[in-house]
């Protein structure tokens, strides 16, 4: 029983402790921008596992450890927003894979990129002819960047001259879960005679029937029943 609860204890604290650190590297080491945040992030949990799992190794070494790696990945990344070429050892450099129509070999030879991997990233942006690709360029996250041919471009509401309506809201829950999203409704301005008003004019006869509620950008309102309704 006492080794459950040691456990239980090494575990609460590696969690928040590792939750905290997270919240400190920012946005960019959570979406694993680069091949170094996802390093960085491989690295503080596999730090923060070792500490819960191996009891031998003390709680304070482990949270040493979280927090010396924490403060030398924010002191590297302070350091390449001032320095491009800080920027390009631990980043690299987007490579350009198709220049003017053309697959460049050696680029993707430098990239490890074989014509599989460009046909798969290809479609992932839903292309699916290389035909239709005038540039397209690895960016340093291993994401593919594609720019179309311009005769393979999808024609614009400017190019159609189809009159533009302004937006009046951006796309926003209302309801989520079958609850009220109470901040979403109070940073609109909106009330909850409002939302049921609008509920009902769309066949609904109360909030609680409805599952999902979303504001359009032209302030009309798209629901989703519950499925027992």
């Amino acid at each position: 029983m006492d080794m459950i609860w040691q456990y239980s204890m090494r575990t609460l604290l590696g969690f928040g402790f590792l939750l905290l650190l997270t919240r400190i590297l920012g946005k960019k080491q959570l979406s694993h921008m680069t091949f170094f945040t996802y390093i960085t992030g491989i690295a503080l949990g596999n730090i923060a596992g070792e500490m819960v799992i191996h009891k031998e190794i003390p709680v304070l070494a482990g949270i040493t450890g979280l927090t010396l790696w924490t403060i030398l990945t924010i002191f590297i990344e302070k350091l390449s927003l001032k320095s491009p070429w800080v920027r390009v050892i631990l980043d690299g450099e987007p490579a350009i894979v198709i220049k003017n129509g053309r697959i460049q070999p050696k680029a993707m030879a430098l990239a490890k990129l074989n014509m599989d991997d460009l046909s798969m990233l290809l479609r992932e942006n839903n292309v699916f002819s290389v035909r239709e690709v005038d540039y397209a360029i690895l960016e340093p996250n291993g994401r593919l960047s594609v720019l179309k041919k311009q005769e393979e471009e999808n024609p614009t509401k400017k190019d159609l001259q189809i009159p533009i309506q302004k937006r009046l809201y951006l796309p926003t829950e209302l309801i989520s879960d079958g609850k009220i999203v109470e901040k979403n409704l109070k940073n609109l301005q909106l009330s909850h005679e409002w939302l049921e008003q609008q509920i009902k004019q769309l066949g609904a006869q109360s909030i609680h029937e409805v599952f999902f509620a979303e504001l359009q950008s032209d302030g009309s309102i798209f629901i989703d029943k519950k499925m027992d309704q």
